[in-house]
C-alpha cells in the first residue's frame, strides 16, 4: 500500500490554516473597537481624545496592518492583492494616534473628519470579513451591504446623539437618536428636527444612504426568486 504524499507547500498550509484564525481575530478586534466607541459615546467621553482609547486603537490598527502584510506576503499575485486592499490599508492607519504622538497641528475641519475614520474602519472590516467568509458571491455582496447599512446607521445615530443631546430638547437619550436615524434612513420622517449643523448633515447622509442602499434589497430578492423559480418552459 502506497501512502499518498501531500503536495501542499508550506505557503498553502499557512494560507489554509492560519489565515482563517487571523480573519476571526480581525473580526473580534473590530467588534471591540465598536464596543469601545459606543461605551465612550454613551458616557459622553470624546473617544478621539481618550488616551486609553487611542492606545487600544493604535495596537488594533497595528494588528490589522500586520495581518494585511502577512496576507500580501503569502499572496501569489501581490500587485492584484495590493490593488484590492488599498482602501483597507488607508482606513487602518491610526491617523489620530499619529497626530497626538507626533504633535502635529491639523485644522479643526481635518480633525473633525478624522473622527469618522474609526467608524469607517470598523464597518469596512466587518463587511470585508463577511465577504471573505461567504462562499457565494451574491450572498457575500448582500451581506456586505447589510453590514454597511447597519453599522453606518449605528455610528451615525451615535454621532447624532453626541451633537444634539445637549442642545436639542427632542434628543434626551440615545434611543431617541436611534429612532430619528431609523426614521430618517427609511425616509419616513420624524418629529425630531436637528438643530446643529452636524445633525443636519447627518440627516441628509441618512436619507441619501437609505435611497441608495435600500433598492439593493429589491434587486437581491428579485435575483433570488428568479434563480430558484422552476423553469416552466422545459416542463411543457
Amino acid at each position: 500500500m502506497v501512502t499518498p504524499v501531500s503536495t501542499d507547500r508550506p505557503v498553502d498550509k499557512l494560507r489554509r490554516y492560519l489565515l482563517p484564525v487571523l480573519h476571526i481575530a480581525v473580526l473580534a478586534l473590530s467588534v471591540l473597537l465598536i464596543a469601545y466607541i459606543t461605551y465612550d459615546t454613551l458616557l459622553n467621553i470624546s473617544f478621539v481624545t481618550n488616551p486609553r482609547y487611542l492606545r487600544v486603537q493604535l495596537w488594533i490598527c497595528v494588528f490589522f496592518l500586520a495581518e494585511i502584510l502577512f496576507e500580501w506576503i503569502l499572496s501569489p499575485h501581490k500587485l492584484r492583492f495590493l490593488g484590492k486592499n488599498i482602501l483597507f490599508i488607508i482606513v487602518c492607519v491610526p491617523y489620530i494616534s499619529l497626530i497626538h504622538h507626533m504633535g502635529w497641528h491639523v485644522s479643526d475641519e481635518a480633525y473633525y473628519l478624522l473622527r469618522f475614520i474609526p467608524m469607517i474602519r470598523a464597518a469596512y472590516v466587518l463587511a470585508m470579513m463577511w465577504g471573505i467568509m461567504s462562499k457565494n458571491w451574491i450572498s457575500s455582496m448582500f451581506g456586505a451591504y447589510i453590514i454597511m447599512l447597519i453599522t453606518t446607521l449605528y455610528f451615525l445615530s451615535l454621532m447624532f446623539f453626541v451633537e444634539e443631546h445637549y442642545v436639542n430638547p427632542g434628543v434626551t437619550d440615545y434611543w431617541q437618536s436611534l429612532w430619528y436615524s431609523v426614521m430618517q434612513m427609511t425616509t419616513c420622517g420624524s418629529s425630531i428636527n436637528p438643530v446643529t449643523p452636524t445633525g443636519k448633515v447627518i440627516g441628509v447622509i441618512l436619507s441619501a444612504e437609505g435611497l441608495i442602499l435600500f433598492p439593493v434589497f429589491t434587486v437581491y430578492f428579485t435575483h433570488a426568486f428568479a434563480r430558484n423559480r422552476p423553469d416552466t418552459s422545459t416542463s411543457q
